[in-house]
């Protein structure tokens, strides 16, 4: 449900956390186990892995920050789950000096693709890192977001420039290094060996609306968030989203997800 209480800044996350929650949980009922093993690359301070572990999960944190590692460690024992969440210093490229190769329930993949050399490796990696009954939570930077941003912000030839790029950068200045589309996310998650089982538009309409109607309009926020959550499953919407969520599942796991759903077994 809903929290009206949400700052605005949850905005960023709230339609992520949304999909990822309901994952965990599925996971739960299909493993039997009450605790999850969690892998979370590229994880930083803990935006997502200390509310993960907040559920009972235990969380790694891989992260090439030691400054970002050292705010998860604060942040984790703030939230009183320090012996859930362990932070180790690394990379998607060198994931396995860090981590344990099939040895994770979920790994999430957040805000790392946009800075990588090989895309698809990173996910490769990812995917490698799950059991044989795994979901990916995977989160990246959309292009459509971008140019759609760019041209209302009155910078028509920064927001050409993205369309053009074959990395969706709008100029020297952009600070993210490569943009997707959900047809490229949805491609490089398939052809790492996983079945597509859910596709988000993130802050579609977020970072568009100014703030000034948001923060002093009673219940905007809320209809805001709501709006949100609406569109975010709706394709036509996914070419102007922000960021992009794709959660990928093996495909032991998309049949013990649809064995639950029927009331079945997932044994054929």
């Amino acid at each position: 449900m809903s929290d009206p209480m949400r700052p605005r800044a949850s905005l960023r996350t709230a339609v992520v956390w949304e999909v990822l929650q309901d994952a965990l949980d599925r996971r739960v009922k299909a493993t039997g186990r009450e605790s999850l093993d969690v892998l979370d690359t590229g994880g930083g301070s803990g935006n997502f892995a200390v509310p993960v572990a907040r559920l009972g999960h235990r969380v790694t944190v891989v992260d090439p920050s030691p400054n970002a590692l050292f705010a998860l460690e604060r942040r984790a024992a703030e939230a009183g789950v320090a012996e859930r969440v362990k932070g180790v210093q690394g990379d998607a490229h060198g994931l396995f000096d860090v981590a344990e190769r099939g040895g994770y329930d979920v790994v999430l993949c957040h805000g790392v693709l946009e800075y990588v050399d090989d895309p698809a490796e990173g996910v490769r990696n990812a995917v490698a890192a799950l059991r044989s009954e795994g979901v990916l939570s995977l989160l990246a930077a959309g292009l459509g977001g971008a140019v759609l941003a760019r041209a209302l912000a009155g910078h028509f030839k920064e927001a050409r420039q993205a369309l053009d790029d074959p990395n969706g950068r709008w100029g020297t200045g952009d600070p993210v290094p490569r943009r997707f589309t959900a047809e490229q996310l949805t491609g490089l998650v398939e052809g790492a060996g996983l079945r597509v089982g859910a596709v988000h538009g993130v802050r579609v309409f977020a970072d568009l609306v100014p703030g000034v109607l948001v923060d002093t309009e009673p219940g905007a926020l809320e209809a805001l968030l709501k709006l949100e959550e609406a569109a975010a499953e709706l394709p036509a919407f996914h070419s102007v989203a922000t960021q992009l969520h794709v959660l990928g599942e093996t495909a032991e796991t998309a049949e013990t997800g649809e064995a639950i759903e029927t009331g079945g077994s997932a044994e054929a």
